[in-house]
């Protein structure tokens, strides 16, 4: 294998050693993901609710809740080079508020426009788990192997969101 083609059940494999070498709980950590996800959207409600009140209190709250975020975080992202820290918090915070809007579509019955926000949603989590387990080498890709993933994905987000459904399963207690 070309060491630019990245293969899907060579990264099932990837991920299965990880579970077995106890280097990962995807289950804890997508739940971690997920209320980091919420504590960025509390940071920036503190932010809007300090910014409109006038109230440096809300500055402090914000403070501490950015710590709690960080250490957090950290518990996720290991290991990570350049700009990736910052990245995965981003594609976090993004894939968060376009579940928002997805879901405030859907209960005006934008059924649609929901579906592509979801579809978004998904696409930059997917992003943000395959950057962190180290399954994408962003500066090496050039060509993802098609017979190995579904033909309807378009993207890395969609191909990797193919693995996320695969190898991560909230539901394992």
């Amino acid at each position: 294998m070309s060491t630019n083609i990245l293969n899907l059940e060579e990264m099932i494999e990837k991920v299965d050693q990880m579970k077995k070498d106890h280097a990962l709980d995807l289950s804890s950590d997508q739940d971690l993901s997920i209320a980091i996800m919420n504590l960025v959207s509390i940071e920036e409600h503190f932010f809007f609710t300090g910014a409109k009140t006038g109230d440096p209190k809300y500055y402090d709250l914000l403070s501490e809740v950015r710590e709690m975020r960080k250490d957090l975080l950290k518990k996720i992202i290991k290991e990570y080079e350049g700009e990736v820290w910052c990245i995965s918090k981003h594609l976090l915070a993004a894939s968060y508020r376009l579940m928002e809007v997805g879901t405030k579509a859907q209960g005006n019955g934008k059924k649609e426009d929901a579906a592509d926000m979801f579809k978004k949603a998904y696409e930059l989590y997917s992003l943000f788990w395959g950057l962190n387990m180290k399954l994408i080498n962003v500066g090496e890709i050039k060509k993802i192997d098609e017979d190995a993933i579904d033909k309807k994905q378009k993207g890395m987000g969609g191909k990797l969101g193919d693995l996320v459904k695969k190898v991560i399963n909230c539901c394992i207690e």
